[in-house]
């Protein structure tokens, strides 16, 4: 991971100040770099330790990047991972355009390993985040929103990048078609359990520790997870508070949300679904060849669901 961090630094400067402040400045808040982590124990269970890994661990980390400075001027956010985003900090415009440079600079470096493959993965994942953020868009204020159409944007914006990170890898290590497969699996799961888990920390988490203000996601009129299971099984009144939340974004109503949400059992609804998704990862990872990269993968899917953050 610090070499990833080297090349990093080294591909993101750019004759344009502006550029390399607001690229810094998000790179280096604190972020998990979960996906440049799987890309890597992907390469290392299947054997392949080339220094490739590292660029392509790059590109994924660019990618993410891009998207989350993007979608924080979509949703207005002023605080991420503990500090003010980079809008709040720069600028709307600058956000954007910086968000477009590190899409651009990701695309270069992929030509990099000369592989259509590679590239294609990393495109059609690209495309696909794309629209989920606008099926998301869409579903905004949407109190009508069921289970399979959350699930269809969080595998669209969300674990569609784990999936290719995962994927990447096994590409890397010349992997045999259904190994590669077994990798994509993996990552999705990952990372519909990611999101799950992060809807539910939403209602369920610490703002201290998260780094962001509770009740983000009900002020911008996301239906959840959380949200979704509470409807189904509250009384008529309460799905009545809840469906006039997500409507109206109405964060004084967030008190009332948040004791509905942990009293009619919809956290322990959302946990549960992140656990099926954490094991369906864990079985994937047991078909890779055994190793200490494996064993990581399968500790990664089973800590998951114990963040806090």
């Amino acid at each position: 991971m610090r070499q990833v961090d080297q090349v990093i630094a080294q591909r993101l400067a750019s004759g344009v100040p502006l550029v390399g402040s607001v690229s810094h400045y998000i790179i280096t808040a604190g972020g998990k770099r979960l996906r440049p982590a799987l890309l890597l124990l992907c390469c290392g269970a299947l054997g392949f330790h080339g220094d490739q890994r590292f660029n392509m661990a790059a590109v994924v980390e660019f990618i993410h990047t891009a998207t989350l400075l993007h979608d924080d001027v979509v949703d207005d956010s002023a605080l991420r991972r503990g500090n003010a985003t980079a809008n709040a900090k720069f600028g709307n415009p600058a956000s954007v355009l910086v968000g477009d440079f590190l899409y651009s600079r990701a695309f270069q470096m992929m030509v990099d390993t000369q592989s259509m493959r590679i590239m294609q993965i990393l495109a059609d994942a690209t495309n696909v985040i794309a629209e989920g953020e606008v099926m998301q868009l869409m579903n905004m204020h949407n109190a009508e929103l069921d289970e399979a159409g959350y699930l269809q944007v969080i595998r669209s914006k969300t674990a569609k990048l784990f999936e290719a990170s995962a994927r990447v890898g096994a590409v890397l290590a010349s992997a045999a078609p259904e190994v590669e497969s077994t990798c994509a699996e993996y990552g999705q799961a990952l990372g519909t359990a990611f999101q799950v888990i992060d809807d539910v920390l939403d209602y369920a988490g610490d703002a201290a520790i998260m780094g962001k203000s509770l009740g983000d996601d009900l002020r911008e009129g996301k239906a959840t997870l959380p949200l979704i299971a509470a409807m189904q099984r509250g009384t008529h009144s309460e799905r009545e508070i809840i469906r006039k939340a997500i409507e109206t974004g109405d964060l004084t109503m967030l008190e009332q949300v948040i004791s509905i949400v942990k009293t009619s059992g919809a956290l322990d609804v959302s946990r549960k679904a992140a656990q099926q998704e954490a094991m369906r990862a864990i079985a994937a990872a047991r078909r890779l060849p055994a190793g200490p990269h494996t064993d990581c993968l399968v500790q990664l899917a089973s800590q998951l669901l114990e963040r806090n953050h």
